[in-house]
C-alpha cells in the first residue's frame, strides 16, 4: 500500500510543516477584526425578564469585517487562501454576522462566554441548554428555563459557514481565482436525497456549472447506498435556467416524469466554477473570539461590547459545527495568531499573556455534542460544509478521514501517524474538551473510531487528560416523535439535562481544575462495544414488527485523487478501495436499551426500548426494497402494558405490569436514578426535580 499512501494522506503534513515554520517566522500583518457594525440593539430583551442575581439581558446584533494575512503560516493552511483577492494591505477580507446576548450589567454576570457555533446558520444553544425557542437574526427568542442567563453567561453567535442561508447567521467570503484572474473550475458532486412523499421539481447546485454543455455532467440514481447507480440519459435532465445553479428532470425518474424521487439518491457530477474560500470560517471564529476577549475597539474606534469582561470562553455546538471544531483544532486555529506588527495590536486592551505570553488559547473549553469522530467538508476547494456523511447519505464526501481520534494513532493502510490534537499539543493551546455522543454516531458515522484505533482496539482514554468522552446511551442524533420517513415512531430523548450539568462541570474544570466525571463510553475490553452483527452478539431483542439488520456506516477508504492532501478532489465521485477500518456499536440489554454510557432515567427505568438508530421506510411502489438507515433518527418502541398483552404479541420484553409493582414503585425508581446522576455531577437539581414531576404525572404501570 505504500504506493497509494500519497493519494490518501491528509493535509496534516502540510499543517505540521506550517506550524514548524511559524515558530521561526513572524508575519508583518495580523488577522483581526477590522470593524464591528451594530445593526440592532434590544435592551432589555426577552420581554424584560430578569434572571436571579444577574438581572436583565440585552441583545446586540450586527456584522464583523475581518482580514487575514495569507502569508502567515497559521493562515496558510486555509485551502485557496493564496488564490483569494487581496486588498491594498495584502490581506484577504471577509464579513460575518454576529449576535451577543449579555447581561445589561456585565459586572453581575459570570464573565464567561458561551460561544455558540450556528448549525447551518441556525443558533442552537438556547434551544438545547435552555429548552427555549432559540434565537435568530430577528430576535432573542425564548429564554426557556433560563439556565444560561441564571448562570450569568454571555451568549455569542458567530457565523462561519458558507452553506448557511442569508436568513441565518451567514458569511461573505471571497471567491478564489487563478493567478491570471480567470475562474477556477473543477469537478463537483451534488447529492440529492429524496425520501418518501418527496418529489421536488428542481434541485439546487452549491456552485454554478461552468458550462451548459451537458456532456460534461452525469446524473445517476439509486435507492440504497449499496445499490449500483443507474445513469439517467442526458435527455432526462436539464439545467433549470441560464444561471446553471439548479437542475430538473425532464423525463424518466423514480417519481415519474419531471420530478425527483421518491426514496432515491441522486448524484450529479459536473464541472463547476468559482470556489469560495470556505476555510476562512476557521479564522472568523478565531478572530472574533480573540477580539471579544482582548480588544478595546475596532480599527475605527467602535467599542468592543465585551471589552475587559471576558475571563473564559466555552464553545457550544450541535452536530455539524462540532465536526468543524474538530478541524479547527486539527489545523491549530485554537491559537491566537502570532504577529509582531504593533500597529495591528494598537487596540489591544492588555498583553494577554495567558499560557506564558507566547501561545495564547482562543477557546478555553469545547463541548462537542454529537460531533462523532469526523471533521467537516470545509477546508477544501469547492467545499460543501453542509454535507454530513451517514450510513445512507453523503458517503462520497471527504468527511470521514483519518485521524478520527484525539490520540496519536497509526494507520497501517495509509502509513500515517497522527491525532487531531497534535498541533495544539505542540503549542500548549489545546482547550479542555468534552466529547458527548449519542448511539446514532456509532451506527451512522463510524463513531467508535473516536475511542478505538484503526485496528479496532480500545484507546487508553487517560492518555488525553484534557478530554472527557461520554456516550448518551440509547439516544438519537436528533430527537423526534412521528415516524416521518422512518419505519417506527422516532426517539424523543435529548441530552439537554446532561449538557447543562456538563457546562457547569466544564467551568469548574477550567476555573479551578476540578475534573469532570470519569469517561463513560462502551469498550471492546468489557464487551459493551460490539460488531453490529450478529444480532445475538450485539444484544438487541427480536421485537415483533421491528426490523434489525445491523446496517451501519462502514470504515471505508476512498481515492479522491493525487491532490487530496492539498484539499483538491480530482477524483469525484471517489473510488472505493477498501473497507479496512473496523467500526462497532454499543451493546444493548435484553430490552434493547444501551448498557454503557450515561443512562438517563428514561433508559435505566424504561417504559420503552429507545434506540439511536432507525431504518428508512419504503414509499408505495418502490422498485427496490429499502434497507438503509434513517440518518439522524432513533426509535421509541413501547413496552406492552400488561403481561397478557405482551404474550399475545409475542414480545420478549417484560411489560410495564411485570416491571413495576405500582405507580409509587416506578416514581421511586426514577427518583433514585435521577439523584444518582446528580451525585455523579451529570444532572443538576432543576433537572432531577423535573424528572420526578414527570414520573409522578406518568401513567405507569
Amino acid at each position: 500500500m505504500k504506493r497509494r499512501s500519497s493519494l490518501f494522506r491528509t493535509r496534516l503534513g502540510a499543517c505540521c510543516l506550517a506550524m514548524v515554520v511559524v515558530l521561526v517566522l513572524a508575519p508583518a500583518l495580523g488577522a483581526r477584526i477590522k470593524q464591528i457594525v451594530v445593526t440592532k440593539t434590544e435592551s432589555p430583551t426577552f420581554g424584560g425578564a430578569s434572571f436571579g442575581s444577574v438581572g436583565q439581558y440585552e441583545l446586540i446584533q450586527g456584522t464583523i469585517s475581518g482580514e487575514v494575512d495569507p502569508n502567515n503560516p497559521q493562515n496558510a493552511v486555509i485551502v485557496d487562501i493564496s488564490q483569494a483577492p487581496r486588498n491594498s494591505h495584502g490581506t484577504v477580507t471577509y464579513s460575518a454576522d454576529f449576535q451577543i446576548i449579555r447581561p445589561i450589567n456585565l459586572a453581575s454576570g459570570n464573565h464567561r462566554i458561551i460561544f455558540d457555533l450556528p448549525n447551518r446558520g441556525r443558533a442552537t444553544a438556547l434551544g438545547i441548554l435552555n429548552g427555549g425557542s432559540g434565537n435568530s437574526k430577528t430576535g432573542a427568542g425564548s429564554p426557556g428555563n433560563g439556565f444560561i442567563m441564571n448562570q450569568g453567561y454571555t451568549l455569542v453567535e458567530s457565523a462561519w459557514d458558507i452553506s448557511a442561508a442569508p436568513s441565518g447567521f451567514s458569511v461573505r467570503f471571497p471567491v478564489a481565482t487563478n493567478p491570471d484572474g480567470s475562474a477556477i473550475v473543477g469537478t463537483v458532486l451534488e447529492e440529492f436525497v429524496i425520501d418518501k412523499n418527496g418529489t421536488p421539481a428542481t434541485e439546487p447546485l452549491t456552485y454554478a456549472a461552468a458550462s451548459d454543455d451537458k456532456s460534461q455532467a452525469t446524473l445517476t440514481v439509486r435507492e440504497n447506498y449499496g445499490d449500483t447507480p443507474i445513469v439517467i440519459p442526458s435527455s432526462g435532465w436539464d439545467y433549470a435556467d441560464s444561471t446553471l445553479t439548479a437542475i430538473k428532470l425532464t423525463s424518466g425518474s423514480f417519481g415519474g416524469p419531471g420530478s425527483f424521487g421518491p426514496t432515491a439518491l441522486y448524484e450529479f457530477t459536473y464541472i463547476a466554477r468559482d470556489p469560495l474560500v470556505a476555510g476562512l470560517g476557521f479564522a472568523a471564529l478565531r478572530d472574533l473570539a480573540t477580539f471579544l476577549r482582548s480588544a478595546k475597539t475596532d480599527d475605527s474606534g467602535n467599542p468592543n461590547p465585551m471589552a475587559g469582561d471576558v475571563e473564559a470562553i466555552y464553545t457550544a455546538c450541535y452536530s455539524q459545527p462540532c465536526r468543524t471544531l474538530h478541524d479547527f483544532l486539527l489545523w491549530s486555529f485554537n491559537e491566537v495568531e502570532r504577529q509582531n506588527d504593533s500597529a495591528a495590536n494598537r487596540n489591544s486592551e492588555r498583553d494577554d499573556d495567558r499560557d506564558g505570553g507566547h501561545h495564547q488559547k482562543v477557546f478555553d473549553g469545547v463541548i462537542n455534542w454529537v460531533g462523532g469522530g469526523d471533521g467537516s467538508y470545509m477546508n477544501y476547494r469547492f467545499a460543501q460544509p453542509g454535507r454530513t456523511s451517514r450510513q445512507h447519505i453523503a458517503r462520497w464526501y471527504p468527511e470521514f478521514q483519518f485521524p478520527w481520534a484525539n490520540h496519536i494513532t497509526h494507520d497501517p493502510v495509509t502509513h500515517q501517524t497522527a491525532g487531531r490534537l497534535d498541533a495544539c499539543r505542540r503549542t500548549n493551546t489545546c482547550p479542555k474538551i468534552i466529547e458527548l455522543n449519542s448511539e446514532n454516531e456509532y451506527y451512522s458515522k463510524g463513531g467508535s473510531l473516536l475511542t478505538t484505533d484503526t485496528r479496532g482496539h480500545d484507546l487508553e482514554l487517560e492518555d488525553t487528560p484534557n478530554v472527557r468522552y461520554y456516550l448518551m446511551s440509547s439516544l438519537p442524533h436528533a430527537a423526534g416523535t412521528a415516524p416521518g420517513v422512518c419505519q417506527q415512531p422516532q426517539n424523543p430523548l435529548n441530552a439537554g439535562a446532561v449538557l447543562r450539568a456538563l457546562t457547569v462541570d466544564m467551568d469548574e474544570w477550567v476555573t479551578n481544575g476540578t475534573r469532570p466525571p470519569a469517561n463513560r463510553v462502551p469498550r471492546r475490553s468489557d464487551g459493551t462495544l460490539q460488531p453490529s452483527l450478529p444480532q445475538s452478539g450485539m444484544g438487541f431483542p427480536t421485537i415483533p414488527g421491528v426490523t434489525y439488520n445491523g446496517v451501519m456506516h462502514t470504515g471505508d477508504l476512498f481515492n479522491f485523487g493525487p491532490r487530496f492532501h492539498q484539499g483538491i478532489l480530482d477524483v469525484i465521485p471517489p473510488i472505493l478501495l477498501d473497507t479496512p477500518y473496523p467500526v462497532f456499536v454499543p451493546k444493548t440489554d435484553s430490552d434493547g436499551n444501551g448498557i454503557a454510557g450515561i443512562r438517563l432515567p428514561d433508559v435505566s427505568v424504561p417504559v420503552a426500548t429507545y434506540t439511536g438508530w432507525a431504518l428508512r421506510a419504503s414509499a408505495p411502489g418502490d422498485p427496490v426494497p429499502i434497507v438503509d438507515g434513517c440518518d439522524a433518527a432513533g426509535q421509541r418502541i413501547p413496552f406492552a402494558k400488561t403481561m397478557a398483552d405482551r404474550l399475545a404479541a409475542g414480545d420478549p420484553r417484560p411489560s410495564l405490569q411485570e416491571r413495576y409493582a405500582d405507580h409509587a414503585a416506578y416514581v421511586n425508581l426514577v427518583t433514585e436514578a435521577a439523584q444518582d446522576l446528580q451525585r455523579q455531577r451529570l444532572l443538576l437539581d432543576m433537572d432531577v426535580q423535573a424528572y420526578i414531576v414527570a414520573a409522578q404525572a406518568a401513567s405507569v404501570p
